[in-house]
């Protein structure tokens, strides 16, 4: 009998911010404290359908029982539908259930955030059942969870969830940033299924950690605002949007795979470079450690950069790893473009549809056609890295400047 040939499956590219959190319920019960009160889970749906167009989105508050309301009311209504594979469908989009859940292992230096994705609902309402056995108040987002990181990481999996640490390298709550040196000292390393860089690395700067090598880079928006969705995002090789093709990817099983990250110019982040909290000074260039070059003070609020270069002598690590990562494209939010407010964003979107159009697909002509010269040499320049960017630290985000040549 002849052997039938295996075919390539018909993949499509699709956009993913898998780190998005929810103020407020519809009845409006504080869930994400910090977040914005219109953060409800049908307006994230909703805003990432009709403006950003990213089609796999990751609710990690999803945990909370006043959102689970939410999403019960919207299953029951029919506005939204379980897929088989593996998330909650809404339009065009696919929304997974998360949760971003606070461990302090003993003898971690600081606590960690880790971001765990159930299949289902019905996964998603175990875990908060397991959970609210050690947790204070399971209805907050990003709270203390009173188990291991390892015990975590075991109640996951067991509900055929994913599990991946938060911003791993920013200097307030994570692994590689205020919990740890080594992640095999405080987690499993198998049952790790990929790493959050945050909006202050790059896959580069990642590259000189060894225990970083095997697993894959995500880049996400961690929102606060529906305005912050789709900030870092990430390309997708897969089928369609859903749990069990995520899980695929980042396997990189049946030609799934990362295509690109999309992320800030970690320059742009808000802990890129030490920063001194007595005189203000910013690290510029040349690692900051102990205290401060400038004033003397011991107050600084540590850099990413700072620490990946710190981690990297340690560990003996004399250059970036050199195995083959997916793109890492700096991309500039419009939300960062000097010049673009919410009206002329508006006008922006009716006549190209979302803001990933504007971002990759429409060309200068077009852009400077409706929003003039300047703002649509910044959106053109940024795509090739032509953006002059001014460093952030302590909190604060860096900025854009100018364009550093004619586009």
């Amino acid at each position: 009998m002849k052997r039938r040939e295996q075919q390539t499956p018909d993949l499509k590219k699709v956009y993913a911010d898998l780190h998005l959190h929810i103020g407020r319920t519809d009845s409006g019960l504080p869930v994400k404290i910090s977040g914005s009160r219109d953060l409800t889970f049908r307006n994230i749906a909703h805003e990432a359908a009709e403006r950003k167009g990213i089609s796999l989105i990751g609710v990690i508050d999803a945990h909370s029982p006043g959102v689970q309301q939410d999403i019960a009311a919207l299953l029951d209504s029919g506005e939204m539908s379980e897929l088989a594979a593996g998330g909650i469908r809404y339009r065009n989009v696919t929304l997974l259930p998360g949760a971003e859940i606070e461990v302090r292992d003993q003898g971690m230096a600081g606590p960690a955030h880790y971001l765990c994705y159930m299949p289902s609902f019905d996964a998603m309402q175990s875990f908060t059942a397991w959970m609210s056995g050690y947790m204070k108040n399971v209805q907050l987002s990003s709270q203390r969870i009173y188990v291991t990181g390892r015990h975590l990481q075991e109640e996951t999996r067991k509900r055929g969830g994913l599990f991946i640490p938060a911003h791993i390298f920013t200097p307030h709550k994570s692994l590689l940033g205020s919990a740890a040196t080594r992640i095999g000292d405080v987690l499993d390393p198998e049952l790790i299924d990929a790493v959050e860089l945050g909006l202050s690395a790059d896959s580069a700067m990642a590259g000189w950690i060894p225990d970083l090598d095997r697993y894959p880079f995500l880049t996400n928006s961690d929102a606060h605002s529906l305005r912050k969705i789709g900030r870092e995002y990430n390309a997708l090789h897969m089928m369609e949007p859903s749990f069990e093709e995520l899980k695929m990817v980042l396997e990189g099983r049946d030609g799934r795979g990362i295509a690109a990250n999309y992320g800030l110019n970690p320059l742009l982040g808000k802990y890129h470079r030490t920063y001194c909290k007595a005189c203000g000074a910013l690290a510029n260039g040349t690692a900051v450690h102990g205290n401060c070059p400038d004033c003397g003070s011991g107050k600084l609020v540590g850099g990413v950069m700072d620490r990946i270069e710190r981690l990297a002598l340690e560990s003996g690590r004399e250059k970036p790893s050199e195995a083959a990562r997916p793109s890492y494209m700096y991309q500039i939010p419009l939300d960062f473009m000097p010049g673009l407010g919410p009206k002329l964003l508006d006008r922006l979107l009716g006549r190209f549809g979302t803001e990933m159009n504007i971002l990759h697909e429409v060309p200068y002509e077009l852009l400077a056609g409706e929003a003039g010269s300047q703002l649509a040499s910044l959106i053109c320049g940024a795509r090739e890295g032509k953006v002059a960017l001014q460093s952030g630290g302590g909190g604060t985000y860096g900025k854009v400047n100018v364009i550093q040549e004619e586009v």
